[in-house]
């Protein structure tokens, strides 16, 4: 296994101790379908439970560190330099139906960039990580992105909704975290979509790069309405110039 930061290994424990928690009440989920009111409080609260678990373990570690989440919003603390980007339940509406395809997001920007990230998928106990020129790693493993040159031999992945229907294959698969660590593990060849938040995206941002891909580029002192194409780097430019923003 290669070597990882004290600062990786503080958010590989967050998300772990969050995902037993996830794991449970996704195990609940089913039950609730059936049942009138549904399980949308439910998850709610799932939500805010992993959220709580994942910011405490953080600040156990980090107290100053600064942190943005999807439920909290910004919180500064005496760092301002470094900040956790943090989103417990990326792929709601999955989990809310009982899908099992969503995943827990953690990342660390430092100043104006991403410098580590984590994307761990509980249920299929698929931990994707990425610190700056580390490289990206699948469970201990090395991964890149795949080498396609012909764009119509890729798979790609989106979500939102599309204003034309561009002529690649693409899924929507309901998780943006997972769609980029999927790009990264050269599974898909390049992901697109607009309208996201910071959360849902800044670890899938280094992820991405640091397999060899391509990632649009961000401001990342804009948290929502983010736009974003990332793929190999063969293909980048005519993803680009089929989609239309």
């Amino acid at each position: 296994m290669q070597s990882i930061s004290a600062n990786l290994n503080i958010m590989i424990k967050a998300a772990e101790k969050a995902s037993r928690a996830l794991i449970r009440d996704f195990g609940e989920i089913e039950k609730l379908q059936v049942s009138k009111k549904g399980p949308t409080d439910f998850v709610t609260n799932a939500d805010l439970k992993a959220e709580k678990i994942i910011t405490e373990e953080l600040k156990k570690a980090r107290p100053n560190y600064s942190i943005i989440s999807e439920e909290n919003g910004i919180e500064e603390n005496k760092d301002k330099n470094n900040t956790w980007v943090i989103d417990p339940i990326d792929g709601m509406e999955n989990f809310l139906h009982g899908v099992p395809h969503f995943a827990t997001s953690i990342a660390l920007k430092s100043k104006d960039e991403i410098v580590s990230g984590l994307i761990f998928d509980p249920i299929k106990d698929e931990m994707f990580y990425a610190e700056k020129n580390s490289g990206a790693f699948f469970n201990n493993y090395r991964i890149r992105v795949s080498k396609k040159n012909n764009i119509h031999e890729c798979l790609f992945a989106t979500g939102g909704k599309l204003e034309k229907n561009p002529d690649i294959s693409y899924r929507k698969s309901g998780s943006v975290a997972l769609d980029m660590a999927y790009v990264a593990a050269g599974r898909y060849d390049g992901y697109f979509e607009k309208n996201l938040n910071l959360w849902d995206i800044a670890a899938g941002i280094i992820l991405v790069q640091e397999a060899g891909g391509i990632v649009s580029e961000i401001n990342l002192e804009i948290l929502n309405n983010i736009k974003i194409v990332s793929s190999t780097p063969d293909i980048n430019k005519k993803l680009v110039g089929i989609i239309d923003f």
